[in-house]
């Protein structure tokens, strides 16, 4: 249930965006998920079907994009992608490391008319 203030957040954005566009309809938003991330697409359109019902916004197509996890060494600087399996570095094994991408949920673009 934690995905209904993200929907909020992300139709006042669009509605606020369209509006100062002087936009008529929202056609659609490119939203932006990283793989680390915990928000389930489908609860956030269940969300956004919900609350944009009466809005320019309804009906508007929501583009989930997805990507990957990006790690980095803190040993010794590699960068490499999350496996789902292994954090430790495949160059030097540590399991020193820090998070690059991955974590991201914003709204990156609003189609309008």
């Amino acid at each position: 249930m934690h995905e209904l203030p993200y929907a909020q957040t992300i139709l006042r954005v669009a509605l606020e965006h369209a509006e100062r566009a002087g936009a008529t309809r929202i056609v659609a938003l490119e939203i932006v998920v990283g793989e680390l991330s915990t928000v389930v697409d489908d609860t956030i359109q269940y969300y956004w079907d919900i609350i944009s019902e009466g809005t320019i916004a309804e009906g508007a197509e929501l583009r989930f994009r997805r990507i990957p996890a990006l790690l980095r060494c803190w040993d010794c600087g590699t960068q490499f992608r999350l496996d789902g399996e292994h954090l430790a570095c495949p160059n030097c094994g540590s399991r020193k490391v820090a998070i690059i991408q991955g974590e991201e949920f914003n709204l990156e673009s609003i189609e309008v008319e």
